[in-house]
């Protein structure tokens, strides 16, 4: 087994894992770092055998290593003995059980106690299972920041003897917003991959869409938690049309959208149907351009006016460079080109998303579609250079060839 095998499964199961640890020891830093050691164990030992149950593997390697950091220090003998006498994690260990700890472990992860960018950077590492590269990829932030973010997250939590428990239903409300950001940049993760070779990472983006169903159902009254799920089934149904057999992107007007998935898309407005008992928040209004995208049969026959309406909504309701990005690439469907390209140099001209692949991408199609062959070449090339995902990449320089 190779070593993509190992950060798949890590992928899938890491969170699950690290908050059955965190359960048996009490210690959440102790618990991630013992499933860390656990990971780095299986890149050497399953090159030579790989296990029946990898999973199981993990779990009970994991829990030896904490044992045996618990036995290091002397005044932890008591708990020591305790963990020593509970039966041994055997190859057929169902994690499925555990699934309360995992959303248990998102509220330690997004506690009040640690600083916004702390929590998802956090929560990203240990629920999500990305490494700290890909982390900083989606935040936009060096790598040393990020770790140096987990690394004060781990050591806040135990200095405030956060407990390893859900919180009360009345402690809930106030941190769940920070619960929903970090599930959202998840999915988003999954949805669109920072780097790699892949353009879609659907075992992240599904374990987002199972945390937040899972989170719906502890909070049936919160409509916005009801609004990231419509945002993710909607989403997430897309994904079987926006790669090609080769796994290259197939662009949204190029879609076959016989291939979307129409069970995610009625639980999709489902949710959004619920999502819009008393107005909708900014997940809730992704959801409506989501499902406005779904709802049509082709890219020309989308009501883009309404998508317009909508993302002037969200950029009053949460406003952001990106949102206003994603309202310039509407308004150039609903009115064309021209009055797009000067949203998108305002942004440029106020520096507000530095270093981001897809301001250019955005100019370049724009300039293209004003018959700006030569400057939509340069943009284009520029978002090739700062696209760390190699298939978006190869689009992007296979569309700058085509202009040369």
């Amino acid at each position: 087994m190779g070593t993509a095998d190992v950060e798949t499964i890590w992928r899938v199961e890491s969170a699950r894992i690290v908050a059955a640890l965190t359960r048996f020891t009490g210690d959440f830093g102790l618990a991630e770092d013992a499933a860390q050691e656990a990971v780095a164990e299986a890149l050497v030992s399953w090159r030579r055998a790989s296990p029946a149950n990898p999973a199981g593997w993990l779990m009970a390697t994991a829990r030896r290593r904490a044992i045996d950091a618990i036995r290091r220090r002397v005044a932890l003998h008591d708990r020591y003995a305790l963990l020593a006498a509970e039966p041994a994690v055997d190859k057929d260990v169902d994690l499925d059980r555990i699934d309360d700890d995992v959303l248990a472990l998102m509220f330690v992860s997004c506690h009040p106690v640690l600083a916004p960018a702390a929590r998802v950077a956090l929560t990203l590492r240990v629920v999500g299972g990305l490494t700290s590269e890909e982390i900083a990829r989606a935040l936009l932030v060096p790598v040393p920041t990020v770790q140096a973010r987990i690394t004060r997250a781990k050591k806040t939590i135990a200095a405030a003897a956060v407990p390893f428990e859900l919180p009360p239903a009345d402690e809930r409300r106030d941190r769940l917003g920070g619960v929903l950001s970090v599930l959202y940049v998840i999915f988003t993760e999954g949805s669109t991959a920072t780097s790699g070779d892949r353009l879609v990472r659907p075992d992240v983006a599904y374990e987002a869409i199972r945390l937040t169903r899972t989170l719906a159902a502890l909070q049936p009254d919160e409509p916005e938690v009801y609004g990231l799920l419509a945002l993710c089934e909607l989403t997430a149904a897309r994904f079987p049309a926006r790669t090609g057999p080769d796994g290259s992107p197939v662009l949204l007007a190029d879609q076959d959208r016989r291939l979307w998935d129409p069970a995610a898309i009625r639980r999709g407005v489902a949710a959004l149907a619920r999502a819009s008992t008393r107005g909708l928040g900014p997940y809730g209004l992704q959801a409506a351009i989501a499902a406005s995208h779904a709802a049509a049969p082709s890219v020309e026959e989308t009501d883009w006016d309404r998508i317009v309406v909508l993302y002037e909504a969200l950029g009053r309701t949460a406003p952001s460079p990106v949102v206003e990005l994603n309202r310039a690439v509407a308004v150039a469907m609903a009115s064309g080109p021209a009055p797009a390209l000067a949203i998108v140099d305002e942004l440029i001209a106020t520096n507000r998303l530095p270093g981001s692949h897809v301001v250019p991408t955005v100019r370049g199609e724009l300039l293209t579609r004003l018959g700006r062959r030569t400057e939509a070449r340069t943009e284009l090339e520029l978002a090739a250079r700062l696209c760390a995902n190699q298939r978006e990449r190869s689009v992007l320089l296979g569309k700058a060839a085509a202009l040369s």
